[in-house]
């Protein structure tokens, strides 16, 4: 091998940033935390860290899941342990435009992170505080600082352009995909699966149209053996997630 010489190569750091989605009161929401230092101090920002030296990088963003949600990340090519207190993990995408980060030079790996309806969250590192707020909220605050003309936007770095990349991936993979039980507890309702659909989409579905869809895909849901009020009238019947990863017929967005 060549002689390498280190120093003639700009230094760059390396960090995860963590879109944690979960379903909260029917909205979609995503976990932020307030900045306590800075740069952008006091700006809402998605949680996350740098890399560690010994980290690879899913190892970063396990950990940092577990510092902000108090999770363990799953495979996501295998179902959730029952009991679970897991989340779906999945790397994103890779972020690395030069002025990103005013500091210096960094690179983010972006991961998205899926869980039922979580609790309030502790605010940890360097985040004096953290809060479950919905997407269209955060989404809908960046579009308006655009069309002020560059006004501050909504979330600190780029974080606006990575949390609308893992809705959109959210949004699209739950067509085909089983990951919208990622959203729902070990035993879930239909209905409460429809509203999970509907949280993430934006829309809302025919109850009816949509238990005939996902009680007949092959491999989607499985009898639980039980039934539940929670939701209030009558007993509904309860299920979990079954085996298939991939959904066939898909379950489509409505154009809207």
């Amino acid at each position: 091998m060549p002689p390498y010489d280190p120093s003639a190569f700009p230094p760059f750091a390396v960090t995860v940033d963590l879109v944690v989605l979960t379903v909260r009161r029917h909205a979609l929401c995503t976990l932020v935390v307030r900045r306590g230092e800075a740069p952008y101090q006091g700006r809402w920002a998605l949680p996350g860290g740098f890399v560690q030296a010994a980290e690879d990088l899913g190892a970063a963003a396990a950990r940092e899941l577990v510092e902000e949600t108090g999770l363990c990340a799953h495979d996501p090519a295998s179902p959730p342990p029952v009991p679970t207190n897991g989340a779906h993990l999945e790397q994103l995408a890779t972020y690395g435009a030069p002025d990103r980060d005013p500091r210096m030079r960094v690179v983010s790996v972006a991961h998205l992170a899926l869980a039922p309806d979580l609790p309030a969250p502790r605010a940890g590192g360097d985040a004096n505080s953290a809060r479950w707020a919905p997407v269209e909220e955060l989404l809908g605050e960046d579009e308006a600082a655009a069309a002020e003309g560059g006004g501050p936007a909504a979330l600190a770095f780029d974080h606006a352009r990575i949390l609308a990349d893992g809705v959109e991936r959210a949004r699209s993979k739950i067509e085909y995909s089983s990951l919208a039980t990622a959203f729902c507890p070990p035993e879930f309702t239909v209905g409460e699966l429809r509203r999970v659909y509907e949280a993430v989409w934006g829309v809302s579905l025919d109850p009816r149209n949509f238990h005939r869809k996902v009680t007949g895909t092959p491999g989607f849901l499985v009898p639980a053996g039980g039934t539940t009020t929670r939701q209030g009238g009558r007993p509904a019947q309860l299920f979990r997630a079954g085996g298939a990863t991939l959904l066939n017929p898909p379950m489509l967005r409505p154009e809207v």
